[in-house]
Parts: structure tokens; C-alpha cells; sequence
């Protein structure tokens, strides 16, 4: 466990441009397909061994340029792996850095405080700040004013849940209003209880698993 179960107070969270886009990124990765060999079906695998042998048995048994068909086999099977792996792989990473790259921080991410009670999770920014809390996703929150303005997201709220090493992402519902959380582990350095953050949402959700789509912040 982390040295303060709870926050005495809320730590600033401090997100940067590039660490939200890393978030959704890292996100994105661990919750894609695999594009490995791993991830050919046995039909390919058959059709690529039946190949290779056709291939291997006409440059042995033939000579001259009747070989050049079945060179040319070989460099499809090739080609074909490589596709199949490396270039699907690219595909995906380079469409989802196109959506990302038109999406921007919401404001408020650069000012908000995050603290960890038994009860939920504490959202703070500052007055001038609390505009946010009107949003369609903070609706239906415990609200407390002061110097900041407080909401609060009870563990119970929360339907779904991911991480990865630098980062846990949640999202959570209420009242029929969806949001979304991320929290940087470096936060982790400030004291804050990563280990109790995962706790409680073990406890709320046993089974981690969240799209890439969910970072999405809901329109206003």
C-alpha cells in the first residue's frame, strides 16, 4: 500500500497536452488486437505451409525460367507476413494518431486536483474553474464550494476501469451522465495512493478492461 492510504488533501493532477495523448495511446495499444504471428489463423498458416512447399518442391525438381513462378510464390508468402503483421500494425497506429491529434485537453484537466477517500474520488479546481461541474458528466455529483470547488465520484459509480504502467483510466456513470478519469501513476511520487485507487476499483469492478474509445471526454 502506498504510505497514505487517503489523501489528506487533493494532489494537482498537472496533465500535459502530451501525456493525455500518451494516455489515450498507451490505452489503445494494450486494448488492440495483436498483430503478431500469434495472430494468424491455423487456415493461413496451412495455406502459407502449402504454398512454401509447392514452391521448395518446384525449384528443386525444375530448372530455367519455369523456377520463376515459384519464386515469386515464396515472395508472396513474405509479403503476405509481412502485411499481415507489420503492415496492419501500422495502419491501425497511424489512423488512431490522426483522431487523437484532432482531439485537445479539455482546459480544466490543467488545473484540477485529485484526492482518494473512502468514499470516492475527489475532483477539485479552482472557483473560477467550476464552470466544468455544470457539464452534462458532472451532473448528480456531491458538490462542496470553498476556494475550490469539490465533486466527488463514489466508487460505486464506476463501471469500467483499465491501466497501464503510467496511467489508470476510469469511467464512470451517474444519473445517466458518463465521464472519464485518467490518473498518471507519477502522481504516485506526490504521495498520492495509486495502491488504494486500485483497490477500491477491484473491489467495484473486478475485471479491468476499457476501449480506447472511452477516453473520449463527453460533449458539454
Amino acid at each position: 500500500m502506498a504510505l497514505y492510504p487517503y489523501t489528506l488533501q487533493p494532489v494537482a493532477l498537472n496533465l500535459t497536452e502530451a501525456e493525455f495523448h500518451q494516455a489515450q495511446y498507451e490505452l489503445f495499444s494494450s486494448a488492440s488486437p495483436s498483430f503478431g504471428l500469434s495472430s494468424i489463423k491455423l487456415k493461413e498458416w496451412i495455406i502459407m505451409a502449402v504454398a512454401v512447399v509447392l514452391a521448395v518442391a518446384g525449384l528443386v525438381f525444375l530448372t530455367g525460367y519455369s523456377t520463376i513462378i515459384f519464386w515469386l510464390m515464396l515472395a508472396a508468402v513474405v509479403i503476405y507476413l509481412l502485411v499481415r503483421t507489420l503492415g496492419f500494425k501500422w495502419y491501425v497506429k497511424r489512423e488512431f494518431e490522426k483522431q487523437v491529434a484532432e482531439q485537445e485537453m479539455p482546459d480544466e484537466m490543467r488545473q484540477m486536483k485529485l484526492g482518494v477517500q473512502k468514499h470516492g474520488l475527489v475532483m477539485a479546481v479552482p472557483v473560477n474553474q467550476s464552470d466544468m461541474f455544470s457539464s452534462n458528466q458532472m451532473r448528480g455529483m456531491q458538490m462542496r464550494a470553498g476556494s475550490t470547488q469539490q465533486a466527488v465520484i463514489p466508487w460505486s459509480a464506476v463501471k469500467s476501469w483499465d491501466e497501464t504502467d503510467d496511467y489508470i483510466f476510469m469511467m464512470f456513470e451517474m444519473k445517466g451522465q458518463q465521464g472519464s478519469q485518467i490518473i498518471p501513476k507519477r502522481l504516485q511520487a506526490q504521495k498520492f495512493p495509486i495502491d488504494t485507487v486500485r483497490q477500491h476499483l477491484l473491489e467495484v469492478v473486478a475485471v479491468k478492461g476499457l476501449n480506447s474509445e472511452s477516453l473520449q471526454i463527453p460533449a458539454k
